[in-house]
């Protein structure tokens, strides 16, 4: 099929720079880092407690493997259908009724046995991958100057968040008296981003604009060009995936005590906060980002070849490389709001790369310690994972190209 090289028309790229509109805007930003903030915790705060959790509720780790699974299902099924919740009731109201399903969630899984907790973490993620799917959209509408600058502060609030969830949730937990209250004390954040957002659709006078209703029918699943990039999307996730399950357990088997493994693994997440802050808009800026995908990719690369051939030799650096090749997480939302050239086709790319991408996603922690239980040792999964960053390179610079679905 052939694909247009045209600049992409930025509605609104010249702004009104008038006091009401400025402090609309600026409004809107800290309801989309508040939003942002809300993403994570929900996921990553039960590692740390779910040990508790099984006790407390007598759950089998058959029950413990469903449930830290569940998120990424449901970012793969509730992603596919966001394009069409936003088409119905536009992209403020979506992201509301998301927000409020997040807190409803969060809420809902303390309040009785395993059956329940699994209930409540599917309303919640829900949740999320709703959000996951239309913030873009909304970076896209509102902020069609500076998308590298936003997505870069919602990514950095994003890994922020997720960063919180892991280290505050069990302090949570000691101070309130359990797991029960620590986590459903994140609801109070969602409804804070709630409020946040509904203020801010009245500052504007409107919610962000349902621009997804615009071209109804028209479908990316023929285009090339999408599906480079949810290939893109799905493989740095699926190692991202991997990684969040897996590698504090490699550290711990290359001789790294427990606690400093969750250290380690901790400052894996909280590298992509600058990375997203200075790199996404830096990448933005620039005609194409093929070369800053490339090369932050090739940190992974180097970093896992660390972790497989010499683990316990500079577990710190290891460890620096792997979450510098993580941080390609920012590009790859760049992209998705960078290959569009409307709202509608950011909703319709969003929600098919995230969509399949994040099902993709869902085999990765699965296949890594599959093949380490099959193998007897991590060099076979560390392997498999390299194998993949060759791929996500060769499909991130394709990405990266200044093309238009």
């Amino acid at each position: 099929m052939r694909v247009e090289h045209r600049e992409p028309e930025l509605d609104g790229a010249v702004e009104l720079r008038t006091p009401g509109v400025v402090a609309a805007g600026a409004l809107l930003a800290v309801a989309v880092v508040l939003t942002a903030l809300n993403l994570r915790p929900a996921i990553t705060g039960v590692g740390p407690m779910l040990a508790e959790m099984r006790q407390d509720l007598g759950a089998s780790v058959v029950w413990a493997g469903v449930l830290t699974t569940l998120p990424t299902l449901c970012f793969a099924g509730a992603g596919l259908a966001a394009p069409l919740l936003a088409r119905r009731a536009g992209i403020g109201v979506a992201i509301a009724i998301a927000l409020a399903a997040l807190a409803a969630g969060l809420v809902l899984r303390v309040l009785d046995g395993p059956v329940v907790v699994l209930g409540g973490t599917l309303v919640a993620t829900a949740g999320i991958a709703l959000i996951n799917v239309l913030i873009p959209v909304v970076i896209k509408d509102s902020f069609p100057a500076r998308i590298g600058v936003l997505t870069g502060v919602y990514t950095a609030a994003l890994q922020g968040g997720g960063a919180l969830g892991s280290a505050v949730t069990p302090r949570l937990g000691d101070t309130l008296g359990g797991w029960r209250p620590a986590l459903g004390g994140w609801a109070v954040l969602a409804v804070v981003a709630l409020l946040a957002w509904i203020l801010a659709a009245r500052g504007t006078g409107r919610a962000p604009r349902p621009a997804v209703g615009a071209e109804g029918g028209r479908s990316l699943l023929r285009n090339r060009l999408a599906w480079i990039v949810t290939a893109f999307f799905g493989l740095q996730a699926f190692y991202a995936y991997a990684a969040m399950g897996w590698f504090p357990q490699v550290l711990m088997d290359a001789g790294v005590p427990r606690d400093d493994a969750g250290l380690l693994f901790g400052l894996v997440s909280l590298i992509a906060v600058p990375i997203s802050l200075v790199v996404a808009p830096m990448a933005a800026r620039q005609r194409g980002q093929s070369r800053w995908i490339v090369g932050l990719g090739v940190f992974g690369v180097a970093g896992t070849l660390g972790l497989m051939l010499a683990p316990s030799w500079s577990p710190l650096l290891w460890s620096i490389l792997v979450g510098l090749g993580m941080s390609t997480f920012s590009l790859a939302l760049t992209v998705i709001a960078l290959r569009a050239r409307t709202g509608a086709d950011t909703a319709r790319l969003s929600g098919m790369a995230q969509g399949f991408g994040y099902l993709f996603a869902a085999l990765g922690p699965f296949l890594f310690g599959l093949l380490h239980d099959l193998a007897g040792g991590w060099t076979v999964p560390l392997a498999m994972l390299l194998g993949l960053l060759a791929v996500q390179l060769t499909f991130g610079a394709l990405a990266g190209r200044h093309r238009f679905v």
